[in-house]
C-alpha cells in the first residue's frame, strides 16, 4: 500500500499552477516533491521534478486540473482566491508518492542542464 500524507492545498497548487501559493514558500514545494519522489530535490531540479509530479497530483485529485487562479490578480486577490479554494476543497489533501520514480542525481542533472564542463564538484577536506 502506498503511504499518503496530508499536504496543504496551497503547496499542491504551487506545483500544479504557475503560482507559488505555499504559505511556507518554496519549503512547502520541496517537502511535497520530497514526499512524492522519496529523494531530496535541489533547486536546479525543482522545475523538472515538479513537472513530473503535477500530472500525478491531478490524477490523484482530478479537481486540480481546473483549479487555476485567474490571471492578473494582485497578491491580496490571489490569496483571497486561495482561501476560497481551501474553503471549497479543504486546506489539506492526501497525497501519495509517485508509483514509479527513478532517482535523479543532482550533479548529473546540473551537468545535463549547463554542460559537464561548467559543473564543479567541491568536496570538503578529509580530517
Amino acid at each position: 500500500m502506498t503511504e499518503t500524507c496530508s499536504v496543504p492545498l496551497a503547496d499542491v497548487l504551487s506545483v500544479t499552477t504557475d503560482k507559488l501559493l505555499s504559505r511556507r514558500h518554496v519549503d512547502g514545494v520541496y517537502d511535497l516533491l520530497r514526499h512524492m519522489t522519496g529523494q531530496d530535490v535541489y533547486t536546479h531540479q525543482l522545475g523538472k521534478v515538479a513537472d513530473a509530479c503535477a500530472p500525478a497530483l491531478i490524477e490523484q485529485h482530478p479537481f486540480l486540473a481546473d483549479l487555476k487562479p485567474p490571471t492578473g490578480l494582485d497578491r491580496s486577490d490571489l490569496y483571497a482566491w486561495l482561501v476560497e479554494a481551501e474553503r471549497i476543497h479543504g486546506e489539506e489533501i492526501a497525497v501519495a508518492p509517485l508509483p514509479e520514480w527513478t532517482h535523479r542525481d543532482p550533479i548529473e542533472d546540473a551537468a545535463d542542464a549547463v554542460g559537464a564542463d561548467k559543473v564543479w564538484i567541491m568536496r570538503p577536506p578529509k580530517d
